[in-house]
């Protein structure tokens, strides 16, 4: 199965966006080879299961079902129902998401579909370059003064986290996520963190190993859960702390930045605490922490943050 993507950072507030994008009728107004559009049976553009008949200016007639819409997470899926291209189980999939640091966002429009044989690898490029980044850079242009809708709301920490930050780092995505994958690395780039290193002198990408460490005053333990390199993610646990929280859980993830060899970064906290406690804990995971690694990393190893 072939894979098309391309990721783009775009200098708008993710519910600006949204309201551009979401519209599944909308083609015309942001993409320029779509000069028509219509959907099928009369239905609203944000019905799941409608299908949306646009011609192209080259010609082409393409006709696609919306499979899944989500507000929550700025997301929608289709496929062809009318190929554009001569490819079959074609499913693709928009999703945004903000950069919490700038309030920009960061875009990714990806497909997975099968060539015929004598076609691999054809039409990778093809989409990839001339359907999905032609949509990103053609949207460039269309939102410079637009406003962010007044009753758009910002789904804060993505549940079930209580905490969702996210950056833009300005290094190649294999280059960030070899300096963050040691687990016992972080010692040596995040100012407030000292003493670091894995319980029983083991690896830093084992899964299971603990990493030992200070911050600031604090002593913590904390357990690696799981680690996976094609997605560029890891999390772990505290098992000790003198912190008022229980049941923590935190990781990072990374995304290529297609368009400009950047590194589109998120880091994730959830726990259970009381509610007075939060009040500090939250923005202090959020921006000593999780932020804080990210902002050091960028400065230490690629000159600063984008």
């Amino acid at each position: 199965m072939a894979r098309a993507y391309a990721s783009t950072i775009l200098d708008a507030p993710v519910e600006t966006v949204w309201s551009v994008v979401r519209d599944f009728n909308g083609l015309p107004n942001w993409v320029p080879a779509v000069v028509r559009s219509e959907i099928e049976d009369g239905l609203d553009p944000d019905v799941v299961g409608c299908v949306r008949s646009f011609q192209m200016s080259n010609g082409g007639h393409v006709r696609e079902r919306l499979l899944s819409l989500c507000d929550r997470t700025y997301s929608f899926s289709y496929n062809f129902e009318t190929p554009a291209f001569p490819v079959t189980n074609y499913v693709a999939r928009i999703r945004l998401m903000p950069v919490t640091a700038s309030d920009r966002t960061f875009a990714e429009w990806e497909a997975t579909f099968d060539e015929a044989p004598g076609d691999e690898g054809k039409y990778v490029g093809i989409i990839s370059k001339h359907v999905f980044q032609a949509g990103w850079d053609a949207l460039k242009t269309r939102l410079p003064g637009m406003v962010k809708p007044a009753a758009a709301k910002r789904w804060a920490g993505f549940p079930p986290n209580k905490v969702w930050c996210s950056t833009v780092i300005p290094g190649p995505v294999e280059e960030v996520w070899c300096i963050i994958r040691d687990f016992a690395g972080m010692g040596g780039w995040h100012d407030a963190i000292t003493e670091m290193h894995m319980l029983g002198g083991v690896r830093g990408d084992k899964v299971s190993g603990i990493r030992d460490f200070r911050f600031g005053e604090g002593h913590l333990n904390e357990n690696l859960l799981h680690l996976d390199d094609a997605e560029r993610s890891f999390s772990y646990f505290i098992s000790k702390s003198d912190l008022p929280w229980m049941n923590y859980v935190s990781g990072p993830r990374l995304w290529p930045v297609t368009d400009c060899s950047q590194t589109f970064g998120a880091w994730t906290g959830d726990w259970v605490a009381d509610p007075r406690d939060d009040v500090t804990l939250i923005p202090m995971a959020e921006k000593e922490v999780y932020l804080k690694a990210f902002d050091t990393v960028a400065q230490r190893y690629f000159g600063g943050n984008r």
